[in-house]
């Protein structure tokens, strides 16, 4: 959570763009508990730390698993925009959580998106699904944009089921850069040791061009 922390302190200081190299994930921890092998949410912590100068903030999570810890964080406020894109729950973890018609509560409706996908699901469908979470952060208004990124939507992914390659994680990198807001990257999940580097460069590569 330090280096969450301190990349959005570089934000904060006029940095358009931060990259927090974290270990272990965060997304899965809540307010009130860790779960899911993540103790502390570092792009909640990130977030919220982004409120004190900026209105409104939104978080894209590309992570294969739902980030239902950050949903749970921000489910009832409407000053966080949470964005989530995984593997359907119907078939895959956490199953309880991450589908489309949970939307956020009370103060927080409308500002919770789930955008769940078929195991099998490649670059095109991610495609989309940044596309129309592109759109929700514009009507949003957002000042500044978290992006929990995963790399377990992998082909090669040990516990994954989509199969993007490599290089579809510069089109998720063009994506973000689109929206043209102060972004800061926290690192998320991504277990297949030999296509993290790959995966990080694709992502790189596009957020740079």
């Amino acid at each position: 959570s330090e280096t969450a922390v301190t990349a959005a302190d570089a934000i904060l200081a006029g940095d358009r763009a931060a990259y927090a190299l974290c270990r272990p994930s965060g997304h899965h921890a809540r307010a009130d508990r860790g779960t899911g092998f993540c103790y502390l949410n570092n792009s909640a912590i990130a977030a919220q730390r982004l409120r004190s100068r900026f209105g409104k903030v939104a978080i894209i999570d590309v992570d294969i698993h739902h980030g239902d810890g950050t949903q749970q964080i921000f489910y009832t406020r409407p000053d966080v925009l949470t964005i989530s894109i995984h593997g359907d729950p119907i078939d895959f973890v956490p199953f309880y959580t991450g589908f489309a018609n949970e939307t956020g509560y009370g103060a927080g409706e409308g500002a919770n998106l789930n955008l769940p996908l078929p195991a099998g699901a490649g670059g095109h469908e991610m495609n989309a699904a940044l596309d129309t979470a592109i759109a929700k952060v514009r009507a949003f208004g957002a000042d500044a944009l978290v992006v929990a990124l995963g790399f377990d939507a992998h082909r090669d992914d040990p516990i994954g089921i989509f199969k993007l390659e490599a290089s579809d994680f510069g089109s998720v990198g063009a994506k973000m850069k689109s929206l043209d807001l102060p972004t800061l990257v926290v690192q998320e999940g991504g277990y297949g040791i030999d296509t993290i580097q790959d995966c990080l460069d694709g992502f790189l590569t596009g957020f740079k061009a």
